[in-house]
Formats: C-alpha cells, sequence, structure tokens
C-alpha cells in the first residue's frame, strides 16, 4: 500500500505543479471542472445515490453548472469582482463554519442525514466554493505577473500538505488526546498543534524566499487558520463517509482513495485561504 501511495504521489505532484503554471487560466479551469466532477461522483454516495446512473448524472450536473459560470465570466483573468465568484467565496466561508460545527457535535448533528436534499446541498457548498477559490487564487494578479496567483495555489497545497505530514509525525509519536474520536479517532490533538507548527515553519520559509511579494504577518494569520479550517475539511469527509458508511470515496486513485480522499482539506482551504485574503483582509496587497 505504501509503495502505491509514494509512486501515485512522485506521479500526480510534477502533473498538479505543472497544470497550476503551464494551463492557461481557461484551461486550467477545464482541469478543475473535471476533477470538481469525479468529486461530485463520489459524493453522490454520502446522499445515498448508489447506482452508477445516479453518480454519472450527478457528475454531469456538476460539471454543466461550473462549465456555464466559466463561460458567463466576461473575463477568466479579473475574477475577484465577479458576483459569482464573490458570493461563492462567501458561501463557502459560512459552509465551513457551518461544517465545523457539525463536525463537533456530531453524532448529535446527524440528523442531516435523513435528507437526501440537505446531503446534496452541502456537496454544493463544498465544491463550487472550491472551484471558485481555485480559479480566483490562480487568476489572481494575473496581468502584473502570469505567475503570481499560481505560486499561491501552490503555497496552500504545500501548506495543506505540509500540515498533514506534520500532524501525522506528531501523532504518530506523542498522540494520546483524540481530537475528534466520535468523527476519526486516529486525529489527536498533538497531531493538529504539529500540524500548525508545521505550517507556521511553511509560511516563514515562503515569506522568505517567495519570488512574489508577502506580508507576513497577514500569511502567518490566515495559515493558521486554513490549516485549522482544512483539518476540519478531512474531519467533515469522515464525517460524512462514516454516515454513509463508506470506507473510501472511491478508488480512482491507487493506494490513496478517492479524488475527495485526496481533496478534502483542500476543498476547505481553497475558499477559506481565498475567501480570507479577498474578501476580509485584503492580504495580497492588490
Amino acid at each position: 500500500m505504501l509503495k502505491y501511495r509514494l509512486l501515485t504521489a512522485i506521479i500526480l505532484i510534477p502533473i498538479v505543479i505543472a497544470a497550476l503554471f503551464l494551463l492557461s487560466p481557461v484551461n486550467f479551469g477545464y482541469v478543475v471542472i473535471a476533477v470538481c466532477a469525479l468529486g461530485a461522483w463520489e459524493w453522490a454516495q454520502f446522499a445515498g445515490w448508489y447506482s452508477q446512473a445516479k453518480r454519472i448524472g450527478l457528475a454531469v450536473v456538476f460539471a454543466a453548472i461550473l462549465l456555464a459560470i466559466q463561460f458567463s465570466l466576461p473575463n477568466i483573468v479579473e475574477l475577484a469582482s465577479e458576483p459569482v465568484i464573490y458570493y461563492g467565496l462567501w458561501a463557502g466561508l459560512v459552509w465551513w463554519v457551518v461544517a465545523i460545527l457539525l463536525v463537533i457535535t456530531y453524532p448529535a448533528s446527524a440528523s442531516w442525514g435523513k435528507s437526501v436534499i440537505v446531503r446534496l446541498l452541502f456537496g454544493v457548498l463544498t465544491i463550487v466554493p472550491f472551484y471558485c477559490g481555485m480559479m480566483v487564487l490562480r487568476t489572481i494578479g494575473y496581468h502584473s505577473d502570469t505567475f503570481f496567483g499560481a505560486w499561491w495555489l501552490l503555497y496552500v497545497m504545500l501548506l495543506v500538505w505540509g500540515a498533514d505530514s506534520g500532524a501525522y509525525a506528531f501523532g504518530r509519536t506523542m498522540g494520546r488526546n483524540k481530537l475528534a474520536p466520535k468523527v476519526s479517532p486516529g486525529k489527536t490533538w498533538e497531531g493538529l498543534i504539529g500540524g500548525l507548527i508545521t505550517a507556521g515553519i511553511i509560511s516563514w520559509l515562503f515569506s522568505a524566499f517567495a519570488p512574489i511579494p508577502v506580508m507576513p504577518d497577514y500569511l502567518l494569520v490566515t495559515s493558521i487558520i486554513v490549516v485549522i479550517v482544512s483539518v476540519f475539511g478531512d474531519l467533515t469527509e469522515s464525517m460524512f463517509k462514516r454516515q454513509s458508511g463508506i470506507k473510501d470515496s472511491s478508488h480512482l486513485i491507487p493506494g490513496h482513495g478517492g479524488i475527495l480522499d485526496r481533496i478534502d482539506s483542500l476543498t476547505a482551504a481553497i475558499p477559506v485561504f481565498a475567501g480570507l485574503n479577498l474578501l476580509v483582509f485584503n492580504g495580497f496587497g492588490l
């Protein structure tokens, strides 16, 4: 299993970096839409739709909605002021506050599991803001530096991956106190602290060596918040899987499970990072 995980990571990471820096914003959007459609195909199980017809149908609907959004954008590299992106990011910020509360109060909060519509709505609030965040971050500052947004997206990904690795290392060696035992027994408070320490180091390194202007104080504050939210992104998917009786969202990625299993933290981190910086702190200084 570990061999497959390492091999898959070695293959996927260069592909992700290439997509960030080599694709045009339009083509990058198509790739994000494809990822979101696969995520929706997996999400159908969380809503209680297990037949392939319903799962494929939901994927097609999500792809159509996101394509309609992208085609409706008058300027693909000026997205921060677009209403659909603006409200999409706000919806993401609100949703992840709600999701954190659902995780903290689970299983008492599990009454949502009785409604297919509510579970589908949760999918919309997870996937659509993720698309909005990915696109607005990729295109931020595009006119002055075509790679400006790509560096920020790469930073968020490295932040989440690094914090997750730090949490795993601290949790394995020192973990004693369970963070959310009713949702994910493997996560500990010690792991969370380790992840936050790792995030602080990554934030400092990026501030010191990034080839783009960075405001260190804003970056550290947003990074700490984003890492905490990303942990709950992981826990939220674990909650949905537990409620649905599913171990992995799918088996699309050898050794890693499904698309949602790999991007669950990013579905929270990306829109929250974008929303905090663009709507709350103006942390990009643009």
